[in-house]
């Protein structure tokens, strides 16, 4: 449970994602065969389902058909998915959920599931006898995955075996991470339940020794964190709702310092190429940020589309689509193209946030 969201539900805007990451002759390490997709055939959609109602769902859309499937994990899995779902990531031919529970409860998972299928390949429990790590986002590199959690620490999943190999102590409230140059770099929240270390900085862990190699001071409440094709990270933090306002920090992966700070309030945000996607005034607006520049530019969508509130972006890689997942309604996604202009809508589960494509080869 993400205790920042506990604040007011117009806040539902500021939540996101990261992108769906892709290599040229590849979508990532763990494809057998080096295959470029062709097509995309279809959108699943986590949909994180409202607090404590354990009614997180992952949608499917049939591009072709133009069928929506608002509920897909369960109808072919015959379970529902869990309590806060907030992360649903590709890698190979398994995307990778994580279940984030409720505290106390014990009912924290990565759910790894099978792409071509929707089928659950494993659900793996994120706690023990005596603990829980209440798991928030993942990310990948080299066969691995990486899960952040609010209990401080790094998790490490082999992605062959697919159980958790190694676990690494970060820091405090971890919550968005992402992989540069062999290393991870995670946001350190301010969580009222999980109180202890630092609330505005990002941990660098390297990734040959994973061991946590420094701390970057941020704004402070870092929550998302995303990477550019130039190397660099940009940082959402939320202030403290009250004297120390939001804004957005990028990080030189090379030299691992802060080399900016923008006055922007975001929520969603995600990155394709050098070009990130910000939402805006409570995922009213969403402006393009040129990474490099540091430049903010106008309106992204240009055909009149209003979307009631951003509550996650997602970039598809093949295409440069970009994907907006209204938080304010009870569950709709919309495609734009790289340009701005609406493509096509689909139903959704509640509070849909991010999303992950089927290709075709």
């Amino acid at each position: 449970m993400n205790y920042n969201k506990l604040l007011p539900c117009f806040l539902a805007g500021f939540m996101a994602l990261t992108i769906a990451s892709c290599k040229k002759d590849k979508i990532n390490s763990d494809e057998p065969e080096a295959l470029m997709p062709k097509e995309t055939v279809g959108v699943y959609m986590l949909c994180e389902g409202y607090m404590g109602q354990n009614n997180s769902t992952i949608s499917y859309y049939d591009i072709k058909t133009k069928a929506s499937e608002k509920d897909y994990f369960k109808k072919v899995n015959g379970y529902a998915l869990g309590e806060t779902a907030n992360d649903l990531q590709r890698y190979g031919s398994k995307m990778y959920c994580v279940v984030s529970g409720l505290q106390g409860k014990k009912n924290s998972y990565l759910e790894v599931i099978d792409i071509a299928t929707g089928k659950s390949l494993k659900r793996i429990p994120f706690f023990d006898a005596t603990s829980e790590f209440m798991p928030r986002y993942v990310a990948f590199n080299k066969n691995k995955a990486y899960v952040s959690g609010y209990d401080g620490k790094i998790s490490r999943i082999d992605t062959a075996t697919l159980t958790i190999d190694s676990r690494v102590e970060v820091g405090g409230a971890l919550e968005g991470l992402a992989v540069v140059n062999n290393k991870i770099y995670v946001t350190n929240s301010d969580h009222p339940i999980h109180p202890d270390g630092k609330k505005n900085v990002v941990s660098v862990v390297d990734l040959t020794t994973f061991a946590k190699i420094k701390d970057i001071e941020v704004i402070h409440n870092p929550v998302r964190i995303a990477a550019a094709g130039n190397g660099d990270l940009l940082v959402i933090s939320w202030g403290n709702y009250s004297d120390i306002m939001p804004g957005l920090t990028r990080i030189n992966s090379t030299t691992d310092l802060a080399t900016g700070n923008y006055e922007y309030s975001a929520g969603a945000l995600a990155i394709g190429g050098n070009t990130a996607y910000l939402s805006l005034d409570w995922g009213a607006s969403i402006k393009p940020f040129d990474v490099g520049t540091g430049i903010l530019g106008k309106e992204f969508v240009t055909d009149g589309t209003i979307t009631a509130g951003a509550y996650g972006i997602t970039v598809n890689p093949v295409g440069n689509e970009v994907y907006i997942a209204d938080g304010a309604t009870d569950g709709k996604a919309y495609c734009f193209s790289a340009y701005g202009g609406k493509k096509f809508e689909f139903e959704t589960g509640p509070l849909p946030q991010h999303a992950v494509f089927k290709y075709g080869y």
